[in-house]
């Protein structure tokens, strides 16, 4: 493993690159760390050059000013990632914000994504209106404006099927928490405020495949994966686990996205 540090706009971002093969860049979500990625990045390098990474104000990264951080900052990030690890050109594997991260890169920055994974968003605003999950993103911050971090940390976590059943490294879980702050101050407008530019995914020029994982059925984070595919006429499949089953049991995780990422660099791609 290789890592270093990236110049953008307003920003370090801390970097880590794995493997050989076809570029792989992989987007975190809630937290913003490389570490989500480490042990399935590991499984995967025999195959693809996997390049993770800290969000900006996240962990290792520097970039936290206090103000919003933009989608377009974020895209931004993975624009200048790929153009500086990958020659202009990857693969993009996105999870919850992640995948939000993802989707809007595919929409403004075809020319850098040569196919796109995106695992679970939590793209709320697609469901009917009325639904109960629309709630989500506004109850956080609500949790967060009384409580603070821990109480909103909370209630995230209460609703994340599977989490507290098994530990996060120690080291990742202590990032984590000093990124609490900058997730619900920073990063959680952007992300509430989401909508997919549905005529850009529906015209890209490369395969996007819309996944949720089986033990995720009916969530508010998953739910969304299937609605999105519908929309764009994307393909949608099934993962292993939970949420944050690379984190929980990498193996077969890792062994989906291999298969997926295989499939989008096949001579003639998967078929939309």
């Amino acid at each position: 493993m290789v890592n270093g540090r990236l110049a953008v706009d307003g920003a370090e971002l801390y970097y880590e690159v794995r493997g050989a093969g076809p570029a792989l860049l992989m987007i975190s979500g809630a937290g913003g760390d490389a570490g989500y990625y480490s042990a399935i990045a590991e499984d995967l390098a025999d195959a693809f050059t996997v390049i993770t990474y800290d969000r900006r104000g996240n962990s290792r990264s520097t970039g936290r000013t206090g103000t919003p951080t933009t989608l377009g900052e974020q895209t931004a990030d993975a624009h200048a990632a790929i153009a500086a690890l990958a020659d202009g050109r990857a693969l993009v594997f996105g999870s919850s914000a992640g995948a939000i991260i993802g989707l809007t890169l595919a929409a403004t920055h075809p020319e850098a994504v040569s196919g796109l994974i995106a695992h679970e968003p939590p793209a709320v605003n697609v469901l009917p209106d009325g639904d109960p999950a629309r709630a989500f993103f506004p109850e956080l911050a609500a949790a967060y404006a009384e409580g603070g971090a821990p109480a909103a940390g909370r209630r995230f976590a209460r609703g994340v099927r599977g989490e507290g059943t098994y530990r996060w490294p120690d080291e990742l879980w202590k990032r984590f928490l000093g990124n609490q702050d900058h997730l619900f101050t920073a990063e959680w407008p952007a992300f509430a405020a989401f909508l997919p530019d549905e005529e850009a995914l529906r015209s890209a020029p490369f395969p996007i495949i819309l996944s949720a994982g089986n033990e995720d059925r009916g969530t508010y984070y998953a739910r969304p994966s299937i609605e999105i595919a519908h929309r764009i006429g994307a393909p949608w499949a099934e993962f292993p686990g939970i949420h944050m089953e690379y984190l929980r049991n990498p193996a077969p995780f890792a062994a989906a996205v291999r298969v997926l990422a295989t499939q989008l660099r096949g001579p003639v791609g998967w078929a939309r």
